[in-house]
């Protein structure tokens, strides 16, 4: 138990430091290489409703586990939320958010396998990625269900996986706690670490470059190019109010 305790300890740091340098590593050698590689002019169709599930319902399933790791239980308490409230909805929005999850990746992978272009365009690192990627969803899922139905420890995760989670961020990490967690909630996050070890090494890493800008520029104000095309009219034209 001693020799788990450490390597719950450990290993959280060796993986972000596996994962802060392969992002400078592949930001610094390999821009060209840091995309998707979209595939969309091979097939679009599956690709069209595929890629919107996953990638919605992976925002929606990252948001609870920020709600689920950050949150201390406490602070639920505090605020009026039941322990049965909290569980209750995890269980409302976790599970169809990881079903949508795990339905777009399982388009994705398809679409990968049945279309000749697509297949020939996947890397290994590609393939690797996919099977480690929907091993966490489906070992989260079965987190998920085991605890809303009161299968193995109910409140494991918040009093132990938690305060686990957030001692690493404080440099005091408690891997007794994570030692003695449900081994279902160890399989899932020891598969989490390895896909955020293997994250800078794969397509995974474009989420680093999302236009979250896009969303706070500024509007693009359109004019009409009839006065600019007819310079003689200029001074003459009747001005339009508004844009």
């Amino acid at each position: 138990m001693k020799l788990l305790e450490i390597f719950w300890d450990d290993i959280p740091y060796a993986v972000l430091a596996a994962a802060a340098v392969g992002t400078w590593w592949r930001y610094r050698y390999d821009k060209f290489g840091w995309t998707t590689r979209s595939s969309q002019i091979y097939e679009s169709k599956l690709l069209s409703i595929g890629s919107p599930m996953f990638h919605f319902g992976s925002l929606a399933v990252i948001l609870g586990h920020i709600m689920g790791l950050f949150v201390p239980e406490w602070l639920t308490r505090d605020i009026g939320m039941s322990d049965h409230i909290y569980h209750l909805q995890a269980l409302l929005l976790g599970v169809p958010a990881g079903f949508a999850t795990l339905i777009g990746i399982g388009l994705l992978v398809y679409r990968r396998r049945a279309y000749g272009p697509v297949y020939l365009s996947t890397t290994r690192n590609d393939k690797l990625m996919y099977f480690v990627l929907v091993c966490a969803l489906v070992a989260g899922m079965c987190c998920t269900l085991a605890g809303a139905t009161h299968f193995g420890e109910l409140h494991d995760y918040r009093q132990k996986v938690s305060v686990w989670f957030r001692s690493i961020w404080i440099l005091d990490p408690r891997g007794d706690l994570m030692a003695h967690a449900a081994f279902y909630y160890q399989i899932h996050v020891f598969i989490a670490l390895a896909l955020f070890a293997l994250w800078p090494f794969t397509r995974l890493v474009h989420a680093f470059s999302a236009p979250i800008a896009y969303l706070f520029r500024p509007y693009i104000v359109y004019r009409s190019r009839d006065v600019a095309d007819t310079p003689e009219l200029i001074g003459t034209a009747p001005r339009r109010r508004g844009w």
